[in-house]
């Protein structure tokens, strides 16, 4: 996939739900992963055109994990003259060593959010990008109907209270094997996840279960998150 096909996907959800004021700071979260870099070099490339002038400013919460290698990271937001932060935290020892949780996605979740949310209220941003995806959008759902027992999923845009931020997803209109064509064909350098629990969570079981209905019923998931856009979820109303 091409950078303009990215960059029409991102202006359209921008749009539809408001995502950008004229001269927000957006931080955007960096986990090093495919999603995140790409939403990185989509926001640097609608800012050139976009009509309402905002700023971006990458961000890594760092979980302590010995063998994360940000270089590669760091010299692209060099390239694309973004400014970059790393937050170093000791997550890892918290998750892994002294609480030794059997299921540490949950909290991890919760710490890595708390301490990125701090630090871009630090940095003097009021937004941050997250690099949800449409998968993501539909992936949530179906979690919420299988374990939660509602339906239910993230909103394009949230407003978070009590840090006065505004979270908003511009990739939610990009299916994941759109950003994996974009990754490879402009050899995007992505980190792997040094996380010993990366591929044996909740979300990774009903990704599979996603990819194995959309095999066997082709459209579904595109239906599920046709479904989704015309539900009365709170948040997903168009601007």
């Amino acid at each position: 996939m091409k950078l303009q096909q990215v960059l029409s996907y991102v202006r359209r959800a921008v749009d539809d739900y408001g995502m950008i004021d004229e001269k927000d700071k957006i931080a955007v979260g960096i986990s090093g992963g495919k999603d995140s870099l790409t939403l990185l070099y989509a926001l640097h490339g609608l800012r050139r055109f976009y009509p309402l002038p905002f700023e971006i400013h990458a961000v890594t919460v760092d979980l302590g994990f010995e063998n994360l290698n940000l270089c590669r990271i760091k010299e692209l937001c060099a390239a694309l003259e973004v400014e970059y932060t790393v937050i170093k935290t000791d997550i890892a020892q918290v998750i892994f060593e002294e609480r030794r949780e059997e299921n540490p996605c949950s909290l991890c979740a919760k710490m890595r959010k708390g301490a990125l949310n701090q630090a871009i209220r630090e940095i003097g941003c009021n937004k941050i990008a997250y690099a949800h995806h449409k998968d993501d959008v539909v992936e949530t759902m179906l979690m919420s109907l299988i374990f939660e027992g509602r339906f239910h999923t993230f909103s394009p845009v949230t407003y978070l209270d009590r840090m006065q931020l505004t979270v908003i997803r511009p990739l939610m209109y990009m299916n994941e094997a759109d950003v994996i064509g974009f990754v490879h064909k402009y050899d995007v350098p992505v980190v792997k996840s040094p996380c010993p629990a990366d591929g044996h969570t909740k979300r990774e079981y009903v990704k599979n279960l996603l990819r194995s209905l959309n095999q066997e019923n082709p459209g579904v998931k595109e239906r599920m998150f046709t479904a989704i856009i015309n539900s009365n979820l709170k948040g997903w109303e168009k601007k």
